[in-house]
């Protein structure tokens, strides 16, 4: 999941020389966040999409995030990441294999339980434009690392304008990818069992354990 695009990087420079810590963004983001502070748990159904254009690469796909605290669950056709909040396993359905390490929130920082939030430490924010998912009116807003060398050079969110919730995200990564995940359902406050956050291997018979930690 840790992945972006390379686009006009070097106006983006400029711009945010200019307006590196936007009120009216911050505004916004602080309305969002508190918002999802006041949920304990939550699940959410995605559309997500693949883009790097210089590859020629273009692919969409399905995923679903479950979180709980700093617990999370993020399920992809092609992998599915655990964290229980100590350990993160990651598995490869097509490989048989899941590879297991120490979780280290030092490292984690597009950790999805954290999206609602992770404005707060590490980026400067700038309300940049508006636009609509679907029929919803949403304000624009880039987020960049202070971090010369994060993987991440920008996150774009869209977060309506009417309740402040987040429609869809954008990553853009210095290898030339783009990956953006559109809500298409929200569940406040489900009810999930810690348990559901660890990765039991008795459950897929013939999976390869590749321990790293």
């Amino acid at each position: 999941m840790k992945k972006s695009i390379l686009l006009f990087i070097g106006i983006l420079g400029g711009h945010f020389a200019m307006a590196q810590y936007d009120p009216k963004a911050l505004e916004i983001l602080e309305a969002m966040s508190k918002k999802y502070k006041a949920i304990n748990s939550f699940e959410a159904q995605l559309n997500s999409s693949l883009v790097n254009e210089s590859a020629g690469v273009k692919d969409e796909f399905k995923a679903k995030i479950t979180v709980k605290g700093d617990k999370y669950r993020f399920e992809l056709a092609e992998q599915q990441v655990y964290n229980n909040g100590t350990t993160v396993w990651t598995y490869l359905p097509n490989e048989k294999e899941v590879n297991i390490d120490n979780f280290d929130p030092k490292s984690d920082d597009l950790n999805p339980s954290k999206i609602f939030e992770m404005y707060k430490k590490g980026f400067k924010y700038l309300l940049s434009g508006e636009n609509k998912e679907g029929e919803i009116p949403c304000d624009e807003i880039d987020l960049v690392p202070e971090k010369k060398d994060a993987q991440y050079f920008k996150i774009k969110m869209s977060i309506s304008k009417k309740d402040k919730s987040v429609q869809s995200w954008t990553m853009f990564d210095r290898s030339g990818n783009r990956y953006k995940y559109t809500i298409t359902k929200f569940t406040p406050n489900a009810k999930i069992e810690d348990s559901f956050f660890t990765f039991d291997a008795k459950k897929f018979p013939g999976v390869e354990v590749v321990d790293l930690r």
